[in-house]
């Protein structure tokens, strides 16, 4: 009699390493994109040429734009396989308590759970957005790749307050995403006891508040005449 197999991948520790993996790949992300946007307070020219620089990682072994072709195929790569992970970890966990208790008082684990669902969805609609804005210059008031300074000033003008609020929310977004998503991994990694949770919890905080104002240190530079 045949034995029917199942992929290590569709279990639900499978999917939680999905998720852990491509977690981590796009928190590297992150971490470098933010600090590449830091160089715009050393000056149009130091920006310009960071901004030209990543056009030429490979080359000549590779032609000029192609690793960041690679690199976006493999984050969004790692983007849907973590949007995947994340649904059907949802749906299972919905299956497994088909009926509801009729008092059910709010938790803070229920409170996480949307927190993540709706915060993932904005964050997914602000990455178009922001591809459309300062990747392709489609929505952009200059978008000429050939000057990414510029780009990036006209972005977050005074008179275009509404794009540094729709930045700053889904920034803010983020943050909560990026807080608990540390602290259930950190929980994952066996941090049980109270004084390793209040330790998993609190740099999880940390780290997000400092990513977050790293992100939103540029746009209100630009808002406030620091950048221009």
């Amino acid at each position: 009699m045949a034995v029917e197999t199942r992929s290590p991948v569709r279990s639900t520790v499978g999917k939680k390493a999905v998720m852990a993996v491509t977690g981590i790949l796009l928190v590297l992300f992150l971490i470098a994109h933010m600090l590449g946007n830091l160089k715009i307070f050393f000056g149009a020219a130091s920006f310009d040429h960071y901004a030209h620089w990543l056009r030429t990682i490979g080359t000549p072994l590779l032609p000029e734009v192609w690793y960041l072709w690679l690199q976006r195929g493999a984050l969004t790569l790692a983007l849907v396989l973590h949007i995947w992970a994340a649904t059907a970890l949802a749906v299972a966990a919905r299956k497994a308590r088909p009926v509801r208790y009729v008092h059910r008082k709010p938790v803070q684990a229920s409170y996480a759970a949307r927190t993540m669902r709706w915060g993932g969805v904005i964050i997914l609609l602000f990455v178009v957005y922001h591809l459309l804005d300062l990747t392709t210059g489609t929505l952009n008031p200059i978008g000429d790749p050939r000057r990414p300074h510029a780009n990036v000033v006209a972005d977050f003008a005074p008179e275009r307050w509404y794009v540094t609020l729709v930045y700053t929310l889904a920034i803010v977004a983020l943050g909560f995403h990026l807080r608990h998503g540390m602290f259930s991994a950190f929980r994952s990694l066996g941090q049980q006891s109270p004084k390793g949770e209040r330790r998993a919890r609190a740099t999880a905080l940390v780290f997000a508040v400092v990513l977050c104002a790293g992100y939103l240190l540029v746009p209100f530079a630009v808002l406030a005449g620091w950048v221009s």
